[in-house]
């Protein structure tokens, strides 16, 4: 089979347009519609139902793509890696927060020079994460949940502790030892910080230490956990923070954490990649970086 149509096949099956990846493989429309036809002329299935906007692979379609995918980017790397090469770039997405603070310090951290350029989305959306990975847009991704299914590997990087944190004027105002004993209606009154509408970590912090459910609403949303932190310091009233975020905070007494309980929250993040990219040497480097230091997170 012909290296030149796969590649093409792979670049529309990510870019879900012929009109895109003939933009990205640097060739006409008319030329990436002739190689897609005589690839599924080849093959005799389709590979793409032609929409509107776009187009969709077929079943055959995804399969193919799932397995040529990864050989094909580790023959591209192997064909791109002479002496004069650059370093490639390395493309990942992640939650903002975690990206800004962990990833992104632990991999541009010293000789960044050697270890080729970074590119960074910062998405709070997980599932738009794992569509722009699937899609070849990132190299690898920094999840929430660990996904299913044969197109992506992944392993857990970290967890992190989750803390019912306010500020010191609020604190003063819960009785911990009510809190303690009697639950969530000791903060009855304080004022809610959160992320979302749909309170994601106060409601899992509110099942798994009260197994209760959370309030019915916050008083302030805003979509960065950094800017969550800042409002409970400045008095806007309670959140469930990452303690990694909210540890300095705590030191300076900025903000107090509310209560201790005997197994505090976690979360697991987990590093994801197409299968078949991690042995990329760009890839198995960031992964090797990444995992070096989240064992001192």
């Amino acid at each position: 089979m012909d290296l030149a149509l796969l590649r093409t096949f792979v670049a529309v099956h990510r870019a879900g347009s012929f009109t895109r990846a003939a933009a990205l493989l640097g060739l006409s429309q008319p030329a990436v519609t002739s190689q897609i036809r005589t690839l599924e002329r080849q093959l005799g299935r389709p590979l793409f139902l032609r929409r509107a906007r776009g187009v969709t692979p077929t079943a055959v379609g995804d399969e193919l793509a799932h397995r040529a995918a990864p050989h094909l980017d580790a023959l591209l790397e192997i064909a791109g890696t002479d002496a004069g090469a650059p370093p490639r770039t390395l493309h990942l997405a992640g939650p903002p927060e975690f990206v800004s603070l962990r990833v992104l310090p632990a991999l541009t951290g010293g000789a960044l020079g050697a270890e080729g350029a970074v590119r960074a989305a910062l998405l709070a959306d997980p599932e738009e994460v794992l569509e722009g990975l699937a899609a070849g847009h990132y190299d690898l991704a920094v999840t929430t949940a660990r996904p299913r299914g044969g197109l992506f590997v992944s392993g857990a990087l970290c967890d992190e502790e989750h803390v019912l944190v306010a500020a010191p004027q609020w604190a003063a105002y819960v009785d911990p030892v009510a809190l303690r004993d009697k639950g969530p209606a000791a903060l009855d009154g304080v004022p809610l910080v959160e992320v979302h509408e749909s309170l994601p970590l106060v409601s899992r912090y509110w099942t798994a230490v009260f197994d209760t459910r959370p309030p019915a609403a916050a008083t302030v949303v805003v979509p960065d956990l950094r800017a969550v932190l800042e409002c409970v310091a400045a008095g806007g009233g309670l959140a469930v923070l990452p303690k990694y975020l909210c540890a300095a905070a705590l030191a300076e007494r900025r903000v107090v954490a509310l209560l201790e309980p005997p197994v505090p929250p976690l979360r697991t993040y987990f590093l994801t990649a197409r299968t078949g990219t991690l042995g990329l040497p760009h890839l198995a480097r960031a992964q090797q970086r990444l995992l070096e230091a989240a064992a001192g997170w």
